[in-house]
């Protein structure tokens, strides 16, 4: 087991690249996540509780519930780390001191080499599988529950939509362009099982995913990517998203040619893990919910 729970929420930076990123994202869901930082605050915040005997409770509820194995959360937890590390393409040593300035994406390209685009395409395709399985586990249902997932999804909001809303902008449309969606289900009708297994992103979390063998995997992700590609595309065209006004709106605090975006895409796999960190957020806030409703 990594940290405890509290201590990971406890942690979570309260600025940074992750943090202006994610927060670059709101004209794209207006309003909807705010970066919930601290365990007692969390609990505070979800719950509306100010009894600070009641609060303690919540939370050493929501710790055992977390700490019991044979629930999901652990699992959950290490599906957000393990996928954000294996999009990494760098360490993020050689960018640690440039946090909170103003960053010409241009000075790194030395040091920053972006994915292929077939990598690319699995990257964003497992992603979307992780966070299959990874609700499957919080909520205690076998993890090849599709429907169950896109039902869901419908019902997304905070830290959670807003994870559903970098994986459509930081992992699709930056990297692969208006026509990401195309490119995932094209791609992986076309891939071979021996192309999948040579995916850093893919080997790090397929012990998890359903299929049986790679073969099965790679058409569970490709049915997965498929059932979910309708909300994607109404999310990209409800909200008129583009790889340039995303961009744009990265601009406060990274400068990038227009021409350069896939660049763009590489830098943010490399400088922020907005995976984890929203994920270690829904996490706690479904701990809360749940040890609040038990106690």
């Amino acid at each position: 087991m990594s940290k405890p729970i509290f201590e990971l929420v406890d942690e979570l930076p309260t600025g940074g690249l992750t943090v202006m990123s994610l927060r670059s994202l709101d004209f794209v869901i207006p309003g909807e996540w705010q970066n919930l930082v601290g365990f007692d605050n969390t609990i505070r915040t979800v719950t509306g509780e100010t009894d600070e005997d009641i609060i303690q409770q919540i939370g050493d509820r929501a710790v055992t519930l977390y700490n019991d194995k044979s629930q999901g959360y652990q699992t959950a937890l290490w599906l957000y780390q393990t996928v954000t590390s294996g999009s990494k393409l760098l360490g993020t040593a050689a960018l640690a001191n440039k946090l909170g300035e103003k960053i010409s994406l241009l000075g790194f390209l030395d040091k920053i080499t972006p994915k292929a685009e077939k990598a690319q395409t699995i990257d964003l395709a497992v992603k979307l599988v992780v966070e299959l399985v990874a609700f499957c586990q919080i909520n205690g249902i076998p993890g090849d529950s599709i429907g169950d997932f896109l039902a869901a999804l419908g019902d997304y909001s905070g830290e959670s939509l807003m994870r559903m809303a970098a994986l459509v902008c930081f992992d699709g449309l930056i990297p692969l362009g208006p026509d990401f969606i195309q490119k995932v289900l094209s791609g992986f009708t076309t891939m071979s099982p021996q192309e999948l297994q040579q995916n850093q992103s893919f080997n790090s979390v397929k012990d998890l995913i359903p299929g049986g063998n790679t073969e099965g995997q790679k058409n569970f992700i490709l049915q997965s990517f498929d059932s979910v590609s309708g909300w994607m595309s109404g999310f990209v065209s409800d909200r008129g998203l583009t790889p340039q006004n995303v961009a744009k709106n990265l601009s406060s605090f990274i400068d990038v040619a227009d021409d350069k975006l896939d660049y763009l895409a590489a830098f943010l796999d490399v400088s922020t893990n907005y995976y984890e960190h929203t994920g270690i957020q829904t996490l706690a806030r479904r701990l809360v919910e749940r040890a609040s409703a038990e106690i």
